[in-house]
């Protein structure tokens, strides 16, 4: 008996009796999908056999095949039980063993792995595979114990020269933390740092209070815990979650953001569970995995109202809570997590959210805080199901905001309002509800007037949040136009008068790109803007007062005019693609907005002109396109952007690791994208500054709508350029899941066609990716393609499927009996457009050379074989002729009666004619055949030998 791999499932004969005839049935048919490489329907015929009632025997063998199964799909864990499932029903299944052994070595377990290798061995001593795969394993097992051994003593070594006071501030003492953190990256030496003591030792590091230690510490405690749940509940029993969570609250940006990065890795711990190491023991040490994310959850609440905790470590916090919170996808029906923060935090998150900037007495905020406040609160809003949980949220957003609002006087109305800008900064239908609640438009109004800056600020931000949303623009339209110009012309600050201008850009700015729609007298747009570029290109004025210099041009951008002059303004696009870079990430949106509306990337439909002349004849308003938004204007646009380095600024943007990069950003980032890489002359450009590999996280994650314009942005790259340069080292295989993507049929057919051609040019590259396409299950919707009416998609289909065919799992798709993709690929080698002919032959040319078996079934395929194959030979094409030709060869040194067949045709003297021919690779070809069929004895020599 030979065993090797995950090893093939065997039949095995039926004992009579109904079930025992379909169980066996079903069995084959498993075998056969499992031997084409379908694993998921091997699997699926597997369960339904062993849903009738199986016999034992029949048990075992379907139980270790579906471990087989497991192990192809990589699914090591459930490997492992459907193998364990085979030994209970027979403990001397020797398949079943080597198949759950094989499972154990992959998930780590190596001391269980050569347990079932012995007893293989035992029960098949001359089996010369088990004995090579326990030498193996032995060999593993040695080094991973000489390793364990050899570690001890560095472990203790380190933390007494880092816990040595005389050692302070030496170099010896800087090497001993960056070997500890390095060890604890690998899972071995994060068990022994873990088992020698090491989170005690680790937690009078943090007790030192010197930064250096410190980071080393947190950074030591991330290895412990990555991925290893046991390990981090431990480590929280024994730091105390308390303790850990206030470490986010330092002063000490560094230190902060590294506690920030070890609560992230134990909610990942917590929330997926073990995925390596040490698993036996996790059953006695886990409990309840969800009571202790809801205590570290419950830390975090609390330190967003804590006094004294710094205005970074706030937003590290607001930073863990919308990661952790929200539902990761809607497929997931469990929203109680989100519902418990609601109940028990929604009122510490608003109160961050209505926080004033550094008046005494108030929460320390920095300029990001209230806009991640937002977004928490905009993502626990849309995590919502139904209708009765979004009244509770609404119902305590108002009993909140009218606690302040009345009876604390004007620093009570102060703190509503601001509350009211932060919920229409975020879940919109939350502030729109609360600007109703009695009193509080009014007194927005009232301070706008008011001769305290502060007081104006809030007020001035306020009306412009509410001038965007649709409920209260009318009304602001009407009654804050007047007060807007009137504090825009007569204020002595800056900070007001910019604000003013904002919320004139948003009024003036209502209807969108529709050039008919102008809220404002002609002109007045441009003289708003223009004012908007001043100060963006004012660096005495701070980040923080010009980002809304950009909100203003973001508005203001839908009008076409706007557009021209902005791109032409060499200092404002500077400033702008600067400003981008600052601090002050909430300015990241508004940035990306206008962007999109000077590349014009927002979606547009070209108006069906029967129905606008309807509309025309009923007299309603029709929109109207400004005739510098036509193509031409567009394309230059562009131009004048990548000369300013927009691309550059772009990567930057996509790198910030800041929940202001929200889903909704990376959209916009999107499309813009999309409109830069249009023009084959600019790809060179993106890709030269870095887009193709910023594009790659953008279409991994996002919306749907973002994530698919950024595939086939990628994918026009992909096509145009060379795809090992524009996305270097392991980037390349991430390409693969988003051209992938592009398949699907509710994507457009020219979406459909660049990822068919993109993914074209990857299949060529290697054979590694080929394996990737390949797990990406792209093979069925490419063969889809193939049979598409368009005639573009259809020869990209089967271009694609030639270059895949290069990987003998698609060949083996081609062998498996009971499918016409080899008459797909004869007949399309037949078909009028040159193109798909060449694509066709060359796929037909390279499987008959790969698996001659082939070269015996063209025949069978259909009775036109032979002309189509006549017609190869005799096309002007050159390249044509020559896959014609190889096919020919291929299946005349295939059998000797395929030769005969074609020797007896017409087929010989075209074979004679373009033998004699110059010297080519179709006249050596030629040439070959005729040799085979002298070979054979089918035909015989002239006089002259040839």
């Amino acid at each position: 008996m030979t065993v090797s791999g995950a090893g093939s499932p065997e039949p095995r004969p039926a004992a009579p009796g109904a079930n025992s005839v379909a169980v066996e049935q079903l069995r084959k048919e498993g075998n056969e999908l499992f031997k084409c490489g379908d694993y998921q329907g091997a699997l699926a015929a597997y369960t339904q056999a062993l849903g009738l009632d199986a016999t034992p025997q029949d048990q075992a063998i379907l139980h270790r095949n579906r471990a087989a199964c497991h192990l192809k799909l990589e699914d090591y864990d459930k490997a492992e039980t459907e193998a364990s499932k085979a030994i209970e029903k027979d403990g001397g299944d020797v398949k079943a063993l080597y198949r759950r052994s094989q499972a154990l070595e992959k998930l780590g377990r190596l001391d269980q792995a050569v347990l079932d290798l012995k007893r293989c061995v035992s029960l098949e001593p001359k089996n010369k595979v088990f004995q090579e795969a326990l030498r193996n394993i032995g060999g593993q097992i040695q080094e991973k114990v000489r390793y364990m051994s050899s570690t001890d003593a560095k472990v203790e070594q380190m933390f007494q020269i880092l816990l040595d006071p005389e050692e302070k501030g030496t170099e010896k003492k800087q090497k001993a933390s960056q070997n500890l953190v390095v060890l604890a990256r690998e899972d071995a030496g994060a068990e022994k740092i873990f088992r020698n003591n090491g989170v005690q030792l680790l937690q009078r590091l943090l007790d030192t209070g010197e930064t250096d230690l410190m980071l080393a510490a947190l950074r030591t405690l991330v290895g412990i815990c990555s991925e290893h749940q046991s390990r981090t509940v431990a480590t929280l029993s024994i730091l105390g979650t308390r303790r850990v969570v206030s470490i986010l609250g330092v002063e000490n940006q560094a230190v902060s953001l590294a506690a920030c990065h070890l609560l992230q890795v134990m909610f990942d711990a917590l929330k997926e569970g073990v995925k390596k190491g040490f698993r036996g023991k996790e059953g006695a040490i886990i409990v309840d995995p969800a009571r202790e994310l809801k205590v570290l959850i419950s830390n975090l609440l609390d330190l967003l109202t804590e006094v004294g905790v710094s205005g970074q470590g706030r937003d590290n916090a607001l930073t863990l809570l919308i990661k952790a919170v929200p539902r990761k996808s809607p497929k997931d029906p469990n929203n109680s997590l989100t519902l418990w923060v609601i109940d028990q935090g929604l009122k510490k998150i608003l109160e961050v959210g209505g926080s004033l900037q550094d008046p005494p007495g108030e929460l320390t905020v920095t300029a990001n805080s209230r806009m991640s406040a937002s977004i928490l609160l905009s993502k626990l809003f849309d995590d919502l199901k139904c209708d009765a949980e979004r009244e509770n949220f609404h119902r305590l957003c108002e009993n909140y905001i009218k606690s302040w609002f009345e009876g604390h006087g004007l620093a009570g109305k102060l703190r509503a309002i601001q509350t009211v800008s932060c919920l229409l900064q975020g879940p919109c239908d939350a502030g729109n509800r609360a600007l109703e609640l009695s009193g509080v438009m009014e007194s927005v109004i009232a301070l706008c007037a008011s001769e305290q800056e502060e007081e104006q600020l809030v007020a001035v931000e306020s009306l412009i949040h509410a001038a965007g949303k649709a409920k209260r623009a009318s009304f602001i339209t009407a009654n804050g136009v007047s007060l807007l110009k009137d504090l825009y012309k007569r204020s002595e600050k800056d900070s007001i008068r910019i604000r003013a201008l904002v919320g004139l850009c948003k009024l003036g700015s209502a209807g969108g790109t529709d050039f008919s729609m102008k809220q404002f007298a002609e002109g007045s747009t441009l003289k708003l803007a223009k004012q908007c570029r001043k100060w963006l290109c004012n660096d005495q004025i701070d980040a923080g007062t010009r980002r809304w210099a950009v909100e203003g041009l973001a508005y203001l951008t839908f009008d076409a005019d706007v557009k021209e002059e902005f791109v032409e303004d060499a200092a404002a696009l500077k400033a702008l693609f600067q400003l981008s870079r600052s601090e002050e990430r909430s300015v990241l949106f508004a940035v990306a907005s206008a962007l999109v509306n000077c590349t014009n990337s927002y979606d547009f439909e070209e108006p069906d002109p029967k129905m606008v002349e309807l509309a025309k004849y009923a007299k309603q308003h029709v929109p109207e396109q400004h005739p510098k938004d036509k193509p031409s204007f567009v394309r230059a646009r562009v131009k004048k952007l990548l000369a300013a380095g927009v691309v550059s600024a772009m990567v930057c943007m996509v790198k910030t690791e800041s929940p202001v990069l929200t889903n909704s950003c990376r959209e916009l980032l999107s499309r813009v994208f999309l409109a830069l890489v249009e023009e084959v002359e600019d790809r060179g450009t993106v890709v030269a500054q870095g887009g193709g590999r910023a594009l790659i996280p953008l279409a991994l994650e996002g919306t749907d709508v973002g994530q698919t314009k950024a595939a086939q942005a990628l994918a026009k790259l992909t096509i145009t350029s060379n795809p090992e340069m524009t996305f270097p080292g392991e980037r390349i295989y991430e390409v693969v899941r988003p051209l992938v993507s592009l398949l699907h049929l509710n994507c457009s057919g020219l979406q459909n066609f660049e990822a068919l051609m993109a993914l074209t040019n990857l299949a060529g590259i290697s054979e590694r990716l080929r394996q990737k396409i390949l797990k990406e299950k792209a093979v069925p919707m490419v063969e889809g393609y193939m049979f598409e009416e368009h005639e573009m998609i259809r020869r990209a289909a089967t271009e694609c499927m030639c270059n895949l065919a290069m990987s003998t799992e698609v060949q083996d798709l081609f062998e498996a009996q009971g499918n016409d993709r080899l008459k797909l690929l004869v007949l399309y080698s037949g078909e009028e457009d040159e193109l798909l002919q060449r694509a066709a032959a060359g796929g037909l040319a390279m499987l008959t050379s790969m698996r001659p078996a082939l070269c015996s079934r063209i025949p069978q395929v259909t009775t036109h074989w032979l002309e189509i194959l006549q017609a190869l030979l005799l096309s002007p094409n050159q390249e044509l002729q020559h896959r014609g030709a190889v096919v020919v060869l291929n299946m005349v040194e295939a059998s000797r009666e395929i030769a005969s067949t074609l020797m007896e045709s017409e087929m010989m003297e075209i074979l004679s004619v373009l033998a004699k021919g110059d010297q080519s690779p179709v006249s050596r070809a030629a040439a070959a055949c005729l040799e085979k069929a002298v070979e054979y004895g089918l035909i015989q020599p002239n006089q002259d030998g040839e």
